[in-house]
């Protein structure tokens, strides 16, 4: 099947929705574009979906299969075999023993996280996942010294078990001056907190989870700041700058350029869309959009 009649497939899923159904027309000049691979690895966060999305995950594999992406962030271990069905892989996956309350941080909490992150570096081996996510957590009054030193001894504990299974254990900033994200409190919203502590860590496999519209709203010059330290960055998210919305010339980035410049260094990894679909938007027209911008 041609790449042109994959999309034309699935724009005429599209336009059997009603809620799609309006704009026929825009999909199908999507339909007809081919599509061009590009030197970057491309997964989705269900954050690309919208709310209400009338596509299940299988259909949602399909849709990334036919659109030309490789991974899915975040799958649940039972989806991993429809991901193989379709071409794709999990690309990031979740451990159990931290959270966005409690993390890394919180050294009464280390012995439960090693052993929970043991197990979830063997889910990662068996799913055949590179990365594995872990969070610092609330800073709750702690300083940030104190804070890359606990999160710093909790992963050098870590660290000989992710190296011996090949995994990769990040850490994924968040930004702590949009209150509508949620993450006010985060330890880790400065992206050099996260480059200090995975270098005190001294291990090839703790690394960062480089989330370029967080690092544009805390630190900005994302393109350098991620040259310099690309050896501990191995996954990165994306999303429109200011609004979280797709990453088009509605916003403040030029993610074309950014997407070459990080080709253009020989980045390995993932590079996962995070972004929402704007109102009034078709999800899958972004989503092929998106797509194209990245395929550099």
């Amino acid at each position: 099947m041609s790449t042109a009649l994959s999309r034309r497939k699935l724009m005429t899923a599209a336009a059997a929705s009603a809620l799609f159904g309006p704009l026929v027309k825009a999909a199908e000049k999507v339909a007809a574009a081919p599509i061009h691979q590009g030197r970057l690895k491309q997964s989705v966060m269900a954050t690309v979906w919208g709310q209400n999305s009338p596509f299940n995950f299988v259909q949602r594999c399909e849709i990334l299969s036919m659109l030309g992406f490789s991974g899915v962030d975040l799958p649940q271990p039972d989806q991993v075999p429809i991901l193989a069905d379709h071409g794709l892989v999990p690309a990031l996956m979740v451990g159990s023993g931290t959270s966005f309350n409690d993390g890394l941080i919180r050294k009464e909490l280390h012995d439960k996280i090693e052993e929970a992150t043991r197990a979830s570096i063997d889910m990662c081996v068996k799913a055949g996942c590179p990365t594995l996510i872990l969070m610092p957590g609330n800073r709750r009054g702690m300083s940030e010294e104190e804070g890359a030193a606990n999160a710093t001894e909790i992963l050098h504990r870590i660290a000989p078990y992710a190296e011996e299974k090949g995994i990769n254990v990040c850490m994924e900033i968040t930004n702590a001056k949009v209150v509508a994200d949620n993450r006010t409190d985060q330890m880790f919203h400065d992206i050099n907190w996260g480059f200090k502590v995975c270098r005190a860590t001294g291990s090839s496999r703790i690394k960062v989870l480089y989330d370029i519209y967080h690092v544009q709203i805390t630190n900005g010059d994302v393109v350098r700041t991620l040259r310099d330290n690309l050896d501990l960055c191995c996954h990165i998210h994306v999303a429109g700058v200011p609004t979280r919305a797709e990453i088009d010339d509605t916003q403040e980035l030029n993610f074309r350029y950014i997407a070459r410049q990080i080709a253009d260094m020989g980045y390995q990894g993932f590079i996962a869309h995070e972004w929402r679909p704007s109102p009034g938007r078709n999800p899958l027209i972004s989503l092929a959009n998106c797509f194209d911008i990245l395929a550099v």
